[in-house]
């Protein structure tokens, strides 16, 4: 299951030109300083969200907490099986995830 989550998420990496996959073991993206989607050990996909795209995510899909290396990540939200056969919009929640950690200060 891991290996079919994480060569969709290299294709959804790899259209966005915004930002390259990082990181061997435990693939990642961020941007401006900050983590923004990682795929856990469990083969879980994770993307940080804002509030506002979290509440929207949340009435769409239902945010479940994502949790990697035993700890809840915050701002983080579970991308759900059904989402990940619907690359479109999964790519604009990677996206809005992208934006997100653009609009922070940097570190």
């Amino acid at each position: 299951m891991r290996e079919e989550v994480l060569k969709i998420y290299d294709e959804l990496v790899a259209a966005n030109p915004n930002f390259p996959r990082k990181g061997k073991t435990m693939p990642y993206t961020s941007a401006n300083g900050y983590m923004f989607s990682l795929l856990n050990k469990a083969g879980e996909l994770g993307i940080r969200l804002s509030k506002k795209d979290t509440e929207a995510f949340d009435t769409a899909f239902g945010a479940k907490p994502f949790i990697s290396y035993g700890a809840t990540m915050r701002e983080y939200v579970l991308i759900p099986k059904s989402l990940l056969e619907d690359r479109e919009t999964l790519g604009k929640y990677l996206q809005k995830g992208y934006e997100y950690v653009m609009s922070l200060p940097p570190k």
